[in-house]
């Protein structure tokens, strides 16, 4: 009977899924359970806004702007309309590091409040402070008015460190998305100010169709569908230069990228923006900057801002938290 026994509980160990699997059947259902048409009527909007009709993306930005109530270990205010600052609750006697997170949404839609979750959890697992940006979205303020108002974030932190607690010496930023194109085109801008390192979710790094193998095959229906990705690009660019290095940073040249901090890529498998992902990382390393790149299987864009992946979220905080306390 014993030996029956143990050999159906290693039966049943086998059969567990491991986090791959789990990561993989939970982006899955979350594919199923989004809205059907979802995607085409925020390209719709987002164009109507760049023809000057602005209400139905409107919409699209309040769905997308819930409030959020942080746990009672997390301590969150805002600063000026500009900044939302969170902290460990009950504060400490040495200066924190600090993450400065701008969100996701294409330039065009998302909030402090759609990053709050992951600023929330990342506060609990690693114990440093996150300055979450509001910075302005398109096709009202175009390029460059965000990453003008992200620099700004940078500088602010730089000089409000001692009055906020942080620890000057390791400011980090990151995003996701349009966020992660945001800050490493801080990055990439910044000649005043150190940087300790970058943390890029899913970063657009190309602001056109690079028509790759991610592209094509992800293109509807996983999240991120092109034609939204392009209307994103539109709206931000307005008409301007899309091979512009702070528009688009695979463009920098070498020698810029050269001077870039140690950087945490994260993208998802089943998303348009894979590719260029990989691209950007390799062209990194080949100019001497340190990259740790990470492609969460079966993922599709969102998981650090919409819910329904939450095993790709988790593992996104925790390599996050690891990445940032070990600098």
């Amino acid at each position: 009977m014993n030996i029956l026994l143990f050999s159906l509980m290693a039966c049943l160990h086998t059969i567990v899924p491991d986090n791959d699997s789990i990561m993989q059947s939970e982006a899955a259902a979350f594919i199923s359970s989004l809205p059907a048409g979802m995607q085409k009527r925020q390209e719709t909007a987002v164009r109507k806004a760049v023809g000057g009709d602005s209400s139905s993306l409107d919409s699209v930005r309040s769905s997308r702007n819930s409030a959020f109530n942080p746990p009672e270990d997390v301590s969150c205010i805002d600063i000026d309309g500009r900044y939302r600052l969170y902290r460990p609750a009950g504060g400490t006697a040495e200066p924190l590091p600090l993450l400065i997170y701008l969100h996701g949404g294409g330039w065009c839609f998302g909030s402090v409040n759609s990053c709050a979750a992951f600023c929330s959890e990342l506060i609990r697992e690693a114990g440093i402070a996150v300055l979450a940006a509001e910075y302005p979205l398109a096709p009202e303020y175009p390029f460059p008015h965000a990453l003008q108002f992200c620099s700004e974030a940078l500088r602010w932190a730089h000089q409000n460190a001692v009055k906020f607690g942080f620890d000057g010496k390791r400011i980090s930023m990151g995003g996701d998305s349009a966020g992660g194109n945001l800050a490493l085109c801080a990055a990439l801008g910044n000649d005043s100010y150190p940087l300790k390192s970058l943390v890029l979710f899913y970063p657009v790094v190309k602001a056109w169709n690079d028509n790759s193998v991610s592209w094509n095959r992800y293109g509807e229906g996983y999240g991120l569908d092109s034609g939204i990705m392009e209307a994103f690009n539109d709206a931000y660019i307005a008409g301007g230069d899309s091979k512009n290095p702070l528009v688009s940073p695979f463009c920098a040249v070498s020698e810029r990228l050269a001077a870039l901090p140690e950087i945490l890529m994260i993208n998802a498998d089943h998303d348009i923006l894979r590719d260029q992902g990989e691209e950007m990382s390799r062209k990194l390393s080949e100019s001497g900057v340190k990259v740790t790149r990470h492609v969460l299987p079966g993922t599709t864009h969102l998981f650090i801002t919409v819910p329904g992946q939450p095993s790709a979220f988790r593992r996104s905080v925790t390599l996050t938290s690891e990445f940032l306390t070990e600098k």
